[in-house]
């Protein structure tokens, strides 16, 4: 089979940074997608992508697709003449040009013809422009009177198939083989001769490298560099590694710094003054302590880079100004005394304004605070003054480092440390991976927080639906359940949601429980699918519904535990057998009278039973449990074995449903292991 490299090179205008590894990945998955349905066969994808250009090299694509053989099939042979002349001149053939086939027991009228397949040049132009076509974008650009849009505007096309230019025009442009190299650079035209040579010749003619993830580890290298001549450590977040990556095709990392005074101001405020602003990169010394310096990250070499550096320093000065400004001003208010502005700050339309649900966290945090162990005052304190920094100017300026300020400010007004380090972490987890609050005070209002806004508009009938969650519900749940499962707190779930819908106003669905439990539990099995536990072990668990994720978690890892063991199998099916068998009786008595017994097997497994059971009555230790349930296995096996258990004599079937039904319920104690099956 003949094959060769194919190139596809998009030039546009600089594309958001944000989306650009998006963008990247979805050209290459709907570009696989057209080679597969057109028959064109290759050995695999690379992608390159910068702030001006999306590209993919298509390694071996096949040159030809196949030649095929076509077959219709037509009516019967015993058809009206009609129906056969029909399908004749559908076919452009004669009658005797057709084959006869037998399908069941009837003949049928079949017509056969080979099929040259095409060259793949010949589909290239539509595969490419439908590949692009395909790729979903929010808000499309249009440019000049062209009936064009994408995320931004083109300017440039190539694709070529090996040497040879794919004759095609997309989007206005007619295919080629020039790319472009940096905006203002001297030689800003690089031809590429062979497709194979495109990340070679981008390379050495024009100092791009196309490959991202390679671009990428430059960085971080330059920045790493830079550090160790400092004696320092540079923070390296990756997802703003990944952003200046985005932004930067000739990357050269850069240090400078900033006045000492500055860093009387917490640091929170002026990282993120440098990362959210800047894009700037900030360093340590050995101890952890911020440094008043800086990396950032050029899209070009100068002759003169002191003057670059100094840009950036006039740039970051008034940034830490005003956040120097925003924390003098702000420790002039108490958070106390912002308590009436977060009236008029709306929570949600129905639910209330910002006061409002301070209360409601206020009142949750003191129940949890029983629950826990922790001071009931200072996680009713803390709860309160939780969200008073949403209207400092900090804040207003920096929105990420709400609850981060609100720690200071706490501490500036002497209040208890235990209440400020609550505010300050009552946020966690953030995100997906982010630790959790620790102090106990902590994690009573984290909860709390959570537990209000998930009920409130999940009560409302605005819980997520299908792929979309415009509140981040399932976000919250997560964090929430993973406070809960990783912070070994038994708290009852069910009764933590009606205590949180109770505090709610009237348009708020109280009866809703069922419901946001169930919710919740589908976060739970997300978490669990993610740690790599069997979805059929998560599923034995919830049949005997929880009320704790601490609880739940403890009987998943019992389950673990016993699926282990070489005689769990056996003691999974026999529990799928009695389940069965007492699908078929409703009245079954829990009693069980030993005496009506006749049989050797069937009164070992009673006692087994009765010994099994009195080392695991009212016992939370679930693997341990399952551990002493294990030994009932061959009091089981032997009980199958040699006895019948719907004989005639209603007294002895009762009987023996009756222990089956009380082995059943030990097991049920801890999962229903016959999900395992």
């Amino acid at each position: 089979m003949n094959t060769d490299n194919f190139l596809l090179e998009l030039g546009t205008e600089e594309l958001p940074p944000k989306l650009l590894q998006k963008l990247s990945n979805t050209l290459g998955t709907n570009l696989a997608d057209q080679l597969t349905e057109h028959n064109l066969s290759y050995s695999k994808l690379e992608l390159f992508s910068t702030p001006r250009r999306l590209a993919v090299l298509v390694r071996d694509l096949q040159l030809q697709q196949k030649d095929q053989v076509i077959e219709r099939k037509g009516p019967s042979v015993v058809a009206p003449s009609n129906a056969i002349d029909g399908f004749v001149k559908s076919c452009g053939t004669s009658k005797e040009n057709l084959d006869k086939k037998t399908f069941g027991k009837t003949d049928y009228y079949v017509f056969t013809k080979e099929q040259k397949g095409i060259k793949a040049i010949d589909l290239l132009e539509n595969i490419v422009d439908t590949s692009i076509r395909k790729i979903p974008i929010a808000r499309p650009m249009r440019w000049g009177d062209l009936d064009f849009s994408f995320v931004r505007p083109v300017h440039w096309l190539i694709m070529l198939l090996g040497t040879e230019i794919v004759p095609a025009t997309i989007m206005g442009l007619k295919s080629g083989r020039v790319s472009r190299g940096l905006r203002f650079a001297k030689v800003n035209e690089i031809t590429i001769d062979a497709a194979e040579k495109y990340q070679e010749l981008m390379i050495n003619k024009a100092n791009i490298d196309v490959d991202f993830v390679s671009r990428k580890e430059t960085i971080r290298n330059q920045i790493e560099a830079i550090a160790l001549k400092q004696n320092a450590t540079a923070v390296i977040d990756e997802s703003l590694l990944e952003e200046v990556c985005s932004l930067v095709e000739l990357p050269v990392a850069i240090s400078g710094s900033f006045d000492n005074k500055f860093l009387s101001v917490p640091e929170e405020a002026l990282i993120s003054a440098m990362k959210s602003h800047q894009k700037y990169f900030h360093m340590v010394d050995v101890d952890g302590n911020l440094l008043p310096s800086f990396i950032t990250v050029s899209n070009t070499r100068s002759r003169n880079m002191s003057l670059i550096i100094d840009g950036n320093e006039r740039v970051i000065r008034p940034r830490l100004s005003d956040a120097e400004f925003f924390w003098l001003q702000d420790k002039t208010n108490t958070l106390e005394s912002r308590l009436k502005k977060l009236d008029s700050v709306l929570f949600m339309k129905s639910l209330g304004s910002m006061a409002d649900k301070v209360n409601r966290i206020e009142s949750i945090s003191k129940y949890i605070a029983e629950l826990i162990g922790a001071d009931s005052a200072n996680c009713a304190r803390a709860g309160l003054l939780s969200k008073s920094d949403l209207v400092s100017e900090m804040v207003g300026e920096f929105a990420d480092l709400q609850g981060v300020m609100g720690g200071y400010y706490a501490l500036n007004d002497g209040e208890d440390s235990a209440v400020a380090l609550a505010i300050s972490e009552h946020y966690k987890p953030r995100f997906a991976g982010d630790s959790l609050p620790v102090s106990d005070v902590g994690i009573a209002v984290a909860i709390a927080d959570k537990i209000d806004t998930i009920t409130g508009i999940y009560g409302m009938g605005l819980g997520p639906t299908g792929s979309k969650d415009p509140y981040a519900l399932r976000r919250l749940a997560l964090g929430l359940l993973r406070i809960m499962v990783e912070g070994e707190l038994n708290i009852n779930l069910k009764e933590l949601i009606s205590r949180s819908l109770e505090l709610h106003l009237s348009v708020v669905d109280k009866n809703s429980n069922a419901d946001i439990y169930n919710f919740m539990m589908d976060r739970l099995r997300s978490y669990y699918k993610d740690n790599q536990v069997s979805s059929k072990v998560f599923e034995s668990v919830l049949v005997v519904r929880p009320e704790s994720p601490h609880d739940f978690h403890l009987r998943i890892q019992a389950l673990n535990e016993f699926i282990q063991k070489s005689a769990s199998g056996s003691l999974i099916e026999s529990n799928k057998r009695i389940a069965n068998m007492l699908k078929e009786h409703n009245d079954i008595n829990e009693f069980v009278d030993p005496g009506v017994f006749i049989e050797q097997a069937e009164k070992d497994l009673y006692e087994a039973t009765l010994a099994v059971s009195s080392k695991i009555e009212d016992s939370t230790d679930y693997a341990n449990n399952m551990l002493q349930l294990l030994n009932l296995k061959d009091a089981i096996d032997l009980f199958f074995e040699q006895v019948m258990v719907n004989v005639d004599d209603d007294k002895l079937r009762n009987a023996r449903l009756s222990m089956l039904y009380w082995v059943r319920s030990l097991f049920l104690s801890v999962a229903d292991v016959s999900y395992l099956s």
